[in-house]
């Protein structure tokens, strides 16, 4: 079996994989390292928990360490672009854990919030910059940053890019940087205009390194789907949190307001909970993240934000409230559970307007996820922990051949791309408008190919920087 110590990583590196107990690389890991610290361009394919940070930093890290300069001013050797703040800041903490020993330089950017401590951590130039698309490009108009000295290039989580209207600002990074440099791709799965992205950013002949077919779930996690009323799944909800077992939940709504409103009600049945979405504070962001990952809440409700980039141990469950739109979104949305070799249990709540999305999810991900009736079981508490077949009630499988009639059908294919918010209502995943120094800046600069609704940002600053360097 492949260690760490077989791949020709600098011994700063090796002696910061000791520290954090680390010795056997994963499958992509192990694949892609060394063709990158050779200065090959990769497109690797992976879905969520499957190690690919590391697989881009360690080599990153290893390339700088031999070719150790001053990056320029405003500037900086390496550009990391990922789709959310929360993805973004646990990158720059994987770029700082692992190269603490070579004294690398790490800034974050992201939008909603302040501009000044942006400016002010790269007014010197850092090694590595992980910065949100509109943010960036933010930065780059008014010439705060500047690209030139960029050698490497990794844009990640590519899909979800594009599921939140980030491509053409992405093409409008991309002519800020130098030609002559080496790029990682990273995307869980590749649709056309994915496809179509990574061959106009790849040099020719890449190394493709692909883990998992597209789409695929994490076969340690227990999935189930459960049958029921749209209007008892609050019900529904409060009764699986009497099972002791789920300790440490997400559970996934497909709107902000939808979020907030699930969250009131756990809080009321008495269940420690805390929202995470686009319209809260990055300050109420991080605080909820925090009071989750300390056990002081065992429910953190979220919209798809944080389907990916959110990587917290022990989370036991995953509860999908409401099914998602989008059909890969499912399989980052269970990624959350059975992480790092952990079991994990995934419960998804599916109405009769949410059938024909269940579908999807089935043809997207090649299963058939079991699923049963429980709108007349009276023993959901203590039945699902273990989510056993119930007793008196016939299995309600899924043929994603099959199409039936169901209601609402017709209606949410309509919505397929717009989710089920009523005329108004902001659609969680859309980019949000920057507006100043104080306002968000997840937000494609250029109008989004799409004409769906726009996620909101306005000025919600919360005093942060909105950055961290270890200068």
């Amino acid at each position: 079996m492949t260690q760490f110590t077989d791949l020709g990583l600098a011994a700063p590196l090796l002696k910061a994989l000791a520290d954090e107990g680390y010795t056997t690389p994963t499958p992509i890991q192990a694949q892609a390292i060394p063709g990158v610290m050779a200065g090959r361009d990769l497109q690797g394919i992976a879905q969520t928990g499957t190690g690919k940070t590391a697989a881009f930093a360690l080599p990153i890290l290893h390339r700088l360490a031999l070719t150790k300069k001053q990056p320029p001013r405003r500037g900086c050797r390496v550009l990391v672009l990922s789709p959310t703040r929360e993805l973004a800041t646990q990158i720059g903490e994987s770029f700082k854990n692992y190269g603490k020993h070579i004294g690398v330089t790490v800034a974050v950017v992201f939008g909603g919030v302040k501009y000044g401590g942006q400016m002010k951590a790269m007014a010197n130039g850092v090694d590595v910059l992980v910065a949100t698309p509109g943010r960036l490009l933010d930065h780059l108009g008014e010439k705060t940053i500047t690209l030139e000295g960029v050698e490497t290039f990794v844009l990640d989580e590519a899909d979800q890019m594009l599921d939140m209207g980030f491509i053409l600002p992405i093409r409008r990074i991309v002519k800020f940087l130098p030609k002559q440099r080496q790029n990682l791709f990273f995307s869980a799965t590749m649709p056309t205009e994915i496809g179509k992205l990574a061959g106009e950013l790849l040099n020719p002949d890449p190394l493709k390194v692909s883990v998992t077919p597209s789409a695929t779930t994490v076969e340690r996690i227990n999935q189930r789907v459960l049958f029921v009323e749209q209007a008892r799944k609050r019900a529904l909800l409060a009764e699986l949190f009497d099972d002791a077992g789920f300790k440490r939940v997400i559970v996934f709504t497909r709107t902000k307001r939808g979020a907030d409103r699930v969250a009131r009600s756990l809080e009321q049945v008495g269940v420690e909970a805390a929202a995470i979405h686009g319209d809260k504070s990055q300050g109420q962001r991080e605080r909820a993240l925090a009071e989750f990952k300390a056990g002081k809440v065992r429910a953190l409700v979220a919209t798809d934000i944080a389907a990916r980039g959110i990587d917290i141990d022990a989370v036991s469950h995953v509860v999908q409230f409401e099914l998602p739109n989008v059909p890969e979104a499912y399989v980052h949305r269970i990624g959350r559970t059975a992480r790092a070799g952990a079991d994990g249990s995934a419960v998804a709540f599916c109405a009769d307007d949410e059938r024909n999305l269940l579908r999807d999810i089935q043809k997207v991900t090649r299963q058939t996820i079991p699923a049963f009736d429980r709108r007349n079981d009276r023993q959901l508490g203590a039945a699902t922990a273990a989510m056993p077949e119930p007793a008196g009630v016939k299995p309600d499988r899924v043929d994603t051949r099959g199409s039936q009639p169901h209601r609402g059908e017709h209606a949410a294919k309509r919505n397929r791309n717009h989710g089920n918010a009523k005329p108004g209502h902001r659609h969680e995943g859309a980019p949000a408008r920057s507006n100043g120094g104080g306002g968000g800046g997840e937000r494609p600069a250029a109008k989004p190919a799409f004409k769906g609704p726009q996620r909101g940002g306005g000025n919600q600053s919360s005093g942060r920087t909105g950055v961290w360097s270890n200068r």
